[in-house]
């Protein structure tokens, strides 16, 4: 007798470059929907044109340059609803965006950022990246280096906000921010580690897996490409501001 799996389906989305604000305002409509139980859960896996965001803990002096600064190098700064500091998004960083429904068994917020730390660590185990955790900080490290940053926000249950995992990422970028507000730790990236240039689509893969397997969540050995092209959402995807 064939055994029916309980996980529950989790559509992948690979949206590609995407803006920012664009980026939050899809989040918030896909956490309402979700907890309405109009779609299953959601993991939104994409890249950010150059930004500066701030945690709802941010401190303005982590902060190194002026805000005028960061404009003339093109660089956006958003204050945002997530936990955690300030950090840097950018080309060649994989974000990865959960709207999950935690209830009825997963209702545990420090459960929920170490499974996501998990989820990372499994896939850049397949890279050859032995990477781990440190004591009392958030996100993924490599000895004292932080390879991906955390910073998420519930509604409900729902999850939103989520990841940032350096893969080709400029780290020179890093040097306009204290990173994460933490003095005496660096930032690495994959390229970094390996000596490589791995293929971010090969990283994606390895994500959506991993965390499947950390979340019991189904995502049927496929990554859907519907979502949000390069380099706008198009018009019917768009989510109105207001």
């Amino acid at each position: 007798m064939t055994r029916l799996s309980t996980a529950r389906p989790l559509a992948v989305r690979r949206l590609g470059v995407v803006p920012f604000a664009d980026a939050v305002r899809l989040q918030e409509q896909l956490v309402v929907d979700r907890q309405h139980d109009r779609i299953p859960d959601q993991l939104l896996l994409l890249e950010h044109p150059p930004v500066v965001t701030l945690g709802v803990g941010a401190r303005r002096d982590n902060l190194l340059v002026p805000p005028d600064e960061l404009a003339r190098r093109g660089i956006e700064l958003h204050e945002t609803r997530r936990g955690g500091d300030i950090t840097f998004h950018g080309p060649g960083q994989l974000i990865g965006y959960p709207i999950l429904l935690l209830k009825p068994d997963r209702c545990d917020v420090h459960r929920y950022v170490r499974d996501l730390e998990e989820a990372i660590i499994r896939a850049v185990e397949r890279f050859g990246v032995q990477a781990g955790r440190i004591g009392g900080l958030t996100g993924v490290w490599v000895g004292n280096d932080k390879l991906a940053a955390i910073g998420v926000r519930l509604s409900r249950w729902v999850t939103s906000h989520g990841f940032a995992l350096n893969v080709t990422t400029r780290l020179q970028d890093f040097e306009l921010i204290r990173a994460c507000g933490l003095a005496g730790h660096g930032v690495t990236s994959l390229a970094q580690l390996t000596g490589g240039e791995p293929e971010l689509d090969q990283v994606s893969d390895a994500v959506a897996e991993s965390f499947g397997e950390v979340f019991d969540r189904a995502t049927g050995g496929a990554v859907s490409e519907a979502g949000i092209s390069r380099p706008a959402p198009p018009a019917a995807l768009r989510v109105p501001a207001g």
